[in-house]
């Protein structure tokens, strides 16, 4: 029959077709199966970070969500060229041979990329309490951070160019020679590096101390130590940016580290009052012996010390316990006060600049009477 034969070559020509154009359906295919692949993996972290949330310790937790990205670009670099792999087989096009370089360097790109995000979330986790039993600073965390950073993108450079074929050794000598010239045009850049990496090993100062120098106008709170330079916060809010290189030429002082706060004060008493003057600085110096927020194991000192052109001056010399800048003023009022009552208690009165003035009449003066 005429219909059953047209039916036949319209059956044969589809078969025909379909094995044409099979590998559409293969590209179709792997591309669903990454979709799906992905969604169960995105699923499977989630479970995983419920899991570790329960859990005493961070470790867990940092690893988790450093691979969380990583893994599923994998997914999708491993199935994209894979699904290449397949075009490439029904293409002759030069642009294919790329796939497996490609393939490569993207693998060790992405385990690279695990590793710096792994040191960046650990930096942060070892500055808390409870994930190592002594917790590190901002600062040495920050240096460690940054170097194994360094070496891990260093390393990765080298590696993905040996696997692009380049001659390692050549790189190197290269950079050898390459490196004075470099180091002749980029003199303050290696400065500021080895300042920044001076400030890490020596420690004069780390993230959050107050600082300041007496040479420069530096002053404030200490945001950020980086390579090149450091960010403080003036007491105004405004950001101050120092190249790291300054701090080997200036003098440094850490208010931060500060064991006490000193209060010096001279308190005048008048002349009239020579005679209780005595009396005062021994109370004075009982109160500051009594006061809770003074430190008894440093220097103190009450005695008078001058006769001034309006005033019997004494002088207040001691520490507080306290280096809060805030509960420092707080002490110093509240001493400032009692010294007020003490001499007020003993009938005396603080001096301010007077003048007298005396009369001399060498006449006789008469009185009518």
């Amino acid at each position: 029959m005429d219909w059953l034969t047209e039916l036949e070559t319209f059956i044969n020509g589809f078969v025909a077709q379909g094995s044409e154009y099979r590998w559409i359906i293969q590209v179709f295919l792997i591309v669903l199966a990454t979709l799906i692949i992905n969604y169960f993996i995105r699923k499977t972290f989630d479970r995983l970070e419920i899991r570790a949330n329960r859990t005493v310790g961070r470790f867990d937790n940092i690893l988790i969500e450093t691979a969380r990205r990583p893994v599923r670009v994998f997914v999708w670099i491993g199935g994209i060229l894979m699904a290449a792999d397949v075009v490439r087989n029904v293409s002759n096009e030069p642009i294919f041979d790329l796939i497996d370089p490609i393939r490569e360097v993207s693998f060790i790109v992405l385990f690279a990329w695990f590793a710096v995000r792994f040191i960046r979330h650990g930096e942060s986790a070892v500055q808390r309490e409870g994930v190592l039993e002594n917790p590190m600073d901002a600062t040495t965390a920050s240096a460690l951070g940054k170097l194994l950073r360094l070496s891990v993108v260093i390393t990765t450079a080298l590696v993905v160019l040996q696997t692009l074929g380049f001659s390692i050794s050549a790189i190197l000598a290269f950079g050898g020679v390459g490196g004075i010239a470099v180091g002749f045009a980029a003199k303050d850049i290696l400065a500021n590096f080895f300042g920044g990496l001076m400030i890490y090993l020596d420690q004069p100062f780390k993230v959050g101390d107050w600082i300041r120098s007496p040479d420069k106008e530096v002053e404030g709170v200490v945001e950020n130590i980086g390579w090149r330079l450091s960010r403080i916060r003036t007491f105004d809010q405004r950001p101050l940016y120092v190249p790291n290189a300054t701090f080997a030429n200036i003098s440094v002082e850490n208010p931060s580290r500060m064991r006490n706060r000193r209060i010096y004060e001279i308190v005048g008493l008048r002349y009239g009052d020579a005679d209780k003057i005595e009396q005062v600085v021994a109370d004075v110096k009982a109160m500051l012996q009594e006061h809770d927020e003074i430190d008894q194991d440093q220097t103190m000192i009450v005695n008078v010390n001058k006769f001034n052109s309006s005033s019997i001056d004494f002088f207040v010399y001691t520490f507080t316990k306290t280096v809060n800048w805030i509960r420092y003023h707080e002490v110093k009022q509240d001493i400032m006060v009692k010294i007020i009552d003490i001499v007020e208690r003993n009938g005396a009165e603080f001096a301010f600049p007077t003048q007298t003035l005396h009369l001399k009449n060498d006449e006789p003066v008469e009185i009518e009477g």
